[in-house]
């Protein structure tokens, strides 16, 4: 068995962090509106979205439609960290035997730091490492800022 990896992006926006965390937290509903050319869909599939446990599926535009769900399995409100456990992507699981994010929202003077990082086995020794995802998520940081910034 491959041993646990690591990947990680932290981004500084302007955004406060209490806003930035509730939009995953709570409002993930939105992120098809926030980023429409990259999430085109959110369905629950199971829960109540903000609980663990839940499990929803994203419809996501990455050259082809893919539609990976996740589990919500951590949130910790005090340190503003939430952390999904993705169950079914072909394209994820074809590469990656396990992949977890854990998004974490850390206040600053003006704006706020956010660090996503990304837990995961490649399924075999060559696979690639998340970089892909990682360039995803940074995106999709940058978008959400912008949306509470006009909001």
């Amino acid at each position: 068995m491959a041993s646990v990896m690591k990947a990680e992006v932290k981004t500084e926006i302007k955004s406060g962090a209490q806003d930035f965390y509730e939009i995953f937290r709570r409002k993930m509903h939105l992120l098809p509106k926030i980023v429409p050319q990259i999430i085109r869909d959110t369905q629950l599939l199971k829960g109540d979205g903000e609980t663990v446990g839940s499990v929803t599926a994203w419809t996501y535009a990455l050259g082809n439609t893919q539609v990976p769900k996740e589990t919500l399995e951590v949130i910790d409100g005090q340190n503003k960290a939430i952390t999904f456990n993705f169950l079914d992507a072909a394209t994820i699981t074809i590469c990656y035997e396990t992949f977890k994010e854990t998004i974490q929202v850390t206040p600053k003077d003006e704006g706020s730091m956010v660090n996503w990082t990304i837990m995961y086995q490649k399924q075999k020794e060559g696979n690639p490492d998340p970089k892909r995802y990682l360039e995803l998520i940074a995106l999709i940081t940058k978008a959400v800022d912008a949306y509470l910034l006009n909001a």
